[in-house]
């Protein structure tokens, strides 16, 4: 069984079973890769992939069991590399980072222009996506980092850590009635809603607070993407609910918030990584700067813990910042020694 093998069958699961698009990612020749799965197949005596002719058509049950243990193996192997690589340049190395709309768009700027300055060596990767779809990047060993505020808490293979928080708020042309008043829900359900998407923008803290009031508010525009929300509002459409983080003063001057923070729950933003992760000296540095209060000792100590309320007894007592006080302390701790 060589390790090369083992890579194959992973990279071939994971561009949905194509060996010519496999071969093209790998720079290798497609025949090669085929043969080197039939050489494991018969080492192992199960196939991996079933087949139709030529072409295969799914994974086997047995190959299932393999690949998972696959993955295992080749994500030690970057560890390995990973922990030769910090002895030898601790300053240089890659960083993958998959974050939701939000907060690549708002949050993630400012840390990342700061850590660039201070870690000019290290290669940045950035991929943006749903919630789940980022949390499954990292729980599978695709990314180093998943930065959202919904669905990390979902995969126990991913340590998730909490940044900060943030409210939502309503948002409305300059000439809308509620403007200058706190309105209840009942009142914000009057007029149409333009607002996230389920499973975006903790658009679930939403329905509980207008469900806990048994009140149904008309829906009518839902995104991922705040600025197709604000759109929506100047085009008249409704008044939208969006992220705080998400309004600019200076750009958005045409529409005004409304504080509705009593009315929803805060979300809290997270940041989570896989168990067994090797977190070298610039990741380190990259969360606390993203998030002062998540030191290495903090971090460290995270890695520790092997089941969710476990973690949540850990950052039980930190107080944790809302979104704009915690952008004063950006810049403060990138490149403090780890």
């Amino acid at each position: 069984m060589k390790l090369q093998q083992l890579r194959y069958i992973w990279e071939v699961a994971h561009h949905d079973l194509n060996v010519s698009a496999t071969a093209q990612s790998l720079y290798t020749s497609q025949p090669g890769i085929s043969k080197q799965i039939r050489l494991l197949e018969d080492e192992l005596g199960v196939e991996v992939f079933a087949r139709s002719g030529k072409h295969l058509t799914r994974v086997t049950p047995a190959g299932e069991s393999i690949l998972e243990k696959a993955g295992e193996i080749l994500r030690k192997v970057e560890t390995i590399k990973q922990v030769a690589q910090e002895f030898s340049n601790e300053r240089a190395g890659t960083l993958t980072i998959a974050a939701t709309h939000s907060l690549a768009r708002y949050a993630l700027p400012p840390v990342i222009r700061a850590f660039r300055e201070c870690y000019p060596e290290v290669r940045l990767r950035m991929y943006q996506g749903g919630p789940m779809q980022i949390a499954e990047m990292a729980a599978d060993g695709g990314v180093d980092f998943a930065v959202a505020t919904e669905g990390l808490e979902l995969f126990g293979d991913l340590v998730a850590m909490p940044c900060f928080w943030w409210s939502p708020t309503l948002l409305v042309p300059a000439s809308h009635p509620l403007v200058g008043r706190t309105p209840s829900l009942e009142e914000i359900a009057e007029y149409p809603l333009v607002t996230y998407m389920l499973g975006h923008g903790g658009r679930a803290r939403l329905d509980d607070a207008f469900m806990h009031h048994g009140i149904a508010p008309d829906v009518v525009f839902t995104a991922t993407d705040s600025e197709v929300i604000k759109t929506y509002v100047r085009l008249g459409t409704g008044v939208g609910i969006i992220s705080e983080m998400a309004y600019d003063p200076e750009v958005d001057r045409d529409l005004v918030t409304v504080d509705v923070s009593t009315l929803f729950s805060p979300s809290v933003a997270m940041i989570g990584a896989r168990y067994g992760t090797f977190v070298r000296a610039y990741m380190f540095d990259f969360i606390e700067t993203f998030a002062p209060h998540l030191t290495r000792e903090l971090v460290e100590q995270a890695f520790l813990r092997r089941n969710r309320s476990e973690l949540v007894e850990l950052f039980s007592e930190l107080e944790l910042p809302r979104h704009a006080d915690r952008l004063a302390a950006v810049g403060e701790v990138a490149g403090r020694p780890g």
